[in-house]
């Protein structure tokens, strides 16, 4: 068996089925191989109060990707621990916070409880939009994640900022996008919203933030010799660059699906563990 390979996915459109949860064949495959030894992990934007819960039951061995590469989390019973977390320097969120109000574009701001576990999450919009708001419930209610609605980000917490995540029009996130990588170095990007196409979703982290990146560093933490993605979005590219498989389920947009090395079945169809026990008994 190939232990050396490092399995590498994204959750929403990849991993999660229809109903944005784990099926129960695949949570039993990823488990049974974790106990024969194969090293499965996820890459997410997600942050831990929404994967902890869905990845339950679930055994991984490495450490999760979160806030697409912002951050590392170890997963225990219960709760985990961040690992690797890269902050936005100070006067970066001060543009970002100027370019999105610019924009009309106004984003989740994530940063770091002063107890090191919680994270702390800003939004300083009087309404929110259908997105928004849609974000706004599916979350408000998790571990591990405090909201503070109608409330912009308090100064003493620039310094803990992680990460900008907006849902807004398509044109206006593409807007502040551009702007955002012509006036900082930090990590940009401004997709469309998988269930939504019409609105674009703007995230924007520290310099050298990305999935590609954080996976680098679980390979060298485990050990890992050979590395194979699994994703569905445009967010997803940068770690199909550094595999040496790159695999699209079949709902992918279609500029993921030409940049993979093999597209297989969609998500709704247990597609990525069944790939996974395929490559790693083969192998």
């Amino acid at each position: 068996m190939n232990t050396r390979t490092l399995y590498v996915s994204d959750m929403d459109g990849t991993l999660l089925g229809a109903d944005s949860r784990v099926s129960e064949r695949s949570r039993l495959i990823i488990s049974d191989l974790t106990e024969q030894g194969a090293l499965i992990t996820v890459a997410t934007a997600r942050t831990p109060a929404t994967v902890q819960p869905l990845l339950a039951g679930v055994a991984m061995a490495p450490p999760a990707i979160v806030m697409t590469g912002a951050a590392l989390w170890t997963r225990r019973a219960g709760h985990g621990s961040y690992s690797r977390v890269c902050y936005m320097d100070p006067a970066d969120v001060d543009a970002v916070v100027r370019v999105c109000a610019a924009c009309d574009v106004h984003p989740f701001v994530y940063t770091m409880g002063t107890d090191g576990g919680v994270l702390d999450v800003y939004h300083d919009a009087a309404e929110m939009n259908r997105a928004e708001q849609s974000f706004y419930d599916q979350r408000r209610h998790l571990r591990l994640k405090h909201f503070h609605t109608r409330r912009a980000l308090p100064a003493e917490a620039r310094c803990r900022t992680i990460l900008f995540c907006a849902l807004g029009r398509l044109t206006d996130t593409d807007a502040a996008a551009r702007e955002l990588a012509a006036c900082t170095g930090c990590s940009v990007q401004s997709y469309p919203d998988v269930v939504l196409p019409d609105t674009g979703v703007l995230e924007v982290f520290a310099p050298g933030v990305s999935k590609a990146a954080a996976i680098e560093q679980v390979k060298a933490r485990m050990g890992a010799e050979r590395v194979v993605v699994f994703g569905d979005n445009l967010n997803d590219l940068p770690m199909f660059a550094v595999a040496d498989v790159a695999v699209a389920v079949a709902n992918a947009l279609p500029q993921v699906r030409e940049a993979a090395h093999v597209v297989i079945g969609p998500n709704t169809a247990d597609s990525v563990a069944r790939f996974i026990e395929s490559d790693f008994l083969d192998g």
